[in-house]
């Protein structure tokens, strides 16, 4: 017998291509009950795993049909096998399969309704780490000011669409949808905010948008501040600072050596 790691690998190729003949050696049978025995067990991972996609993305499914996506996810669940041991987080590329899918054609903003689900279910169970003070920044100088990174509330996540996306899931979520909707385009920048089970969509004006996204991915606060300039000259970082500290946004701050990647 093979070593339990050696079995485990050929387990899971054999699932993932759907053939059993590698296990035939490991299985005390001929290879026509071995290849028996593998179609249940990779019918019941196609299933399972079908099953927790349809779960995490029940806003999708309505506005799509189910026959729709349990048909996508069914492919997907082919194509991008799990790759971490928790099944609570398959499905995070489902988003932007579904923007290949022909139906995409005709609903234009499938893929970021989809993302935004995604990470409305993902943010529903985070957690809040004590937040920082005005008092973080009001210590420091103007010149290390610009050169300071924030970390912000790992509940946190920035998304930009073209459709009013968070309308159409605050819709499914008053549990009074109708069965048709129709959008019409406009341009929202979201900033999505959970902990302990409670998520708030907040829609940001675009310099505030381009600033808070800036520094969620790392950014120096100078950085930010330039990027905001671009699309809106009459944005204050001054304030816009203020509000992120009032809103207990920010958990940490480090400020950079001068010259350093930004």
């Amino acid at each position: 017998m093979p070593p339990l790691a050696e079995v485990q690998r050929r387990v899971r190729d054999a699932m993932l291509a759907g053939d059993a003949g590698p296990l035939a050696s490991l299985i005390d049978a001929g290879p026509r009950d071995a290849t028996r025995r593998m179609a249940i067990h990779l019918r019941h991972y196609r299933v399972s795993l079908i099953a927790v996609l349809m779960g995490r993305f029940p806003a999708t499914t309505w506005l799509l049909g189910s026959a729709q996506v349990e048909a996508a996810a069914a492919q997907f669940v082919g194509a991008v096998p799990p790759d971490a041991p928790c099944v609570a987080e398959y499905g995070a590329a489902f988003p932007a399969f579904l923007g290949t899918w022909p139906a995409a054609e005709r609903v234009a903003y499938l893929e970021p309704f989809a993302d935004l689900e995604w990470h409305f279910g993902r943010l529903s169970v985070a957690v809040d780490a004590p937040a920082k003070d005005a008092g973080t920044l009001a210590a420091l100088n103007a010149d290390d000011l610009v050169d300071t990174v924030l970390t912000l509330q790992g509940g946190t996540h920035y998304c930009h669409a073209s459709w009013p996306i968070d309308e159409l899931l605050a819709i499914f979520l008053s549990n009074t949808a109708p069965e048709q909707t129709m959008l019409a385009e406009q341009p929202v920048w979201l900033e999505c905010r959970g902990t302990r089970g409670d998520v708030r969509i907040n829609r940001l004006t675009e310099g505030d948008w381009t600033f808070r996204q800036a520094i969620w991915r790392g950014r120096p606060i100078g950085v930010a501040a330039e990027r905001a300039w671009l699309v809106d000259p009459e944005f204050d970082p001054g304030a816009a600072l203020a509000a992120m500290l009032g809103q207990a946004l920010v958990i940490g701050a480090v400020t950079r050596t001068k010259g350093t990647d930004s």
